[in-house]
């Protein structure tokens, strides 16, 4: 089963969209996590979790749209990691012959 799947049209796909996926990774840019949110009239505060315990920033509003994006980045960063995760799990399974089960003996229909 293996060899087939490394030469099928399936494994191909998958390599190529892991090929892709991860050039994207390269061009993300800064990351960060957290979410930014209007305080006062031209100020905005930034929050995020720090071990269980919401942390927040006062920005200004060029610091908003800096965070903002490094915010987009790291949610498309997650986004390409569950992606590549699943893409991976799918070709390992299937690149190497996995373990044989035994048959189960067939259950009398009718027991004594």
């Amino acid at each position: 089963m293996q060899k087939d799947f490394l030469h099928s049209a399936r494994f191909h796909e998958l390599e190529k969209r892991h090929r892709v996926l991860t050039q994207e990774l390269a061009g993300l840019g800064w990351l960060t996590d957290g979410s930014v949110t209007p305080n006062h009239p031209g100020s905005w505060r930034w929050s995020r979790k720090v071990k269980a315990r919401t942390v927040s920033v006062s920005l200004s509003a060029p610091q908003a749209e800096l965070f903002k994006s490094a915010i987009a980045n790291h949610r498309r960063l997650e986004a390409i990691l569950r992606e590549l995760r699943t893409i991976s799990q799918e070709v390992l399974l299937n690149s190497a012959e996995g373990v044989r089960r035994k048959s189960q003996p067939k259950k009398a229909l009718n027991p004594p």
